[in-house]
């Protein structure tokens, strides 16, 4: 039988902790999730066992990265059911914060990074990752890990906090891990219950689009095009596309024409209300160059 978890619910407290295991000199990761824990989250803590003695997952609803009109009241919470999964994990502590531990009375900070959240999601979803990145430095500084992990699902997000991690230099290591995925290929996400019994079984052609569409960027179709036919596809089938876009996987700059070198396709769009995203790295054939005479 798995160990009892530890419940943490406070900054001080955690803090406690963590000084206690920097006396024994344990090597600490986090996990920071907002709850409704799936298989994709418990994959991101099995890395982090793998790389740590020490093991925190904090839950924290971060109402800042929500927008208006957003599911934030609507939002899948399962403390109970979490807690379960994570004793099962393995995981030393659960910080579980509430409103009042992460946002003091007067609280007036915020913290934006320029230049990768103004496209793709930052475009449609203004303010949304100031919401992110103000409360994972939070949570850094509250927990204090040595090395902290973060899905690839949430490309654009890793890379955020990658890049405000190293401006303003936390001493921590970011790891992205890879993205889960069901046995139809559909990335898991807390919102994949908001899907009903059609949608669900139309959600997998996301992924299987972004894979027709990284063949036909290998073998030399020009991006545009490429993007486009993709698009009319998962439109016909009844998606909303918000955004499908190739782009340079460390600065996130669309790339056009035919690639020569590696790129990242990224696609946000809506089945009914649910907003599906996902990713996928491509490579450009490797094509026989003449040798000169």
């Amino acid at each position: 039988m798995a160990p009892a978890i530890s419940t943490i619910r406070t900054v001080t407290g955690m803090r406690r902790r963590v000084a206690q295991w920097r006396n024994e000199e344990r090597k600490i990761a986090l996990v920071p999730t907002m709850g409704a824990l799936h298989p994709g989250h418990l994959s991101l803590i099995a890395k982090a066992r793998e790389k740590a003695e020490r093991v925190i997952v904090s839950i924290f609803v971060n109402p800042t990265q929500f927008g208006e009109g957003e599911d934030f009241d609507a939002y899948p919470r399962d403390e109970k059911g979490d807690l379960a999964k994570l004793t099962e994990a393995g995981v030393d502590v659960a910080y579980i914060p509430d409103a009042r531990q992460m946002f003091a009375p007067g609280f007036a900070t915020r913290v934006h990074v320029k230049g990768l959240t103004e496209r793709l999601c930052g475009a449609s979803r203004p303010g949304h990752f100031d919401g992110v990145s103000t409360i994972v430095t939070k949570l850094l500084l509250q927990c204090a890990p040595d090395l902290a992990i973060f899905g690839e699902k949430d490309y654009q997000q890793l890379l955020t906090i990658k890049r405000m991690v190293a401006d303003l230099d936390i001493p921590v290591e970011i790891l992205g891990a890879p993205i889960e995925r069901e046995e139809d290929g559909l990335a898991r996400s807390s919102r994949n219950a908001y899907l009903n019994k059609r949608q669900r079984e139309l959600a997998p052609l996301l992924q299987r689009t972004l894979q027709d569409m990284a063949y036909d960027l290998a073998e030399g179709r020009p991006v545009e095009d490429a993007t486009a036919a993709s698009a009319f596809r998962l439109e016909s089938a009844g998606f909303k596309v918000d955004y499908l876009e190739v782009v340079d996987p460390e600065t996130l700059q669309p790339v056009d024409g035919v690639l020569s070198k590696p790129a990242r396709t990224l696609v946000a769009a809506y089945l009914g209300k649910t907003r599906l995203i996902d990713n996928l790295g491509v490579k450009p054939k490797q094509r026989n160059r003449k040798r000169a005479s």
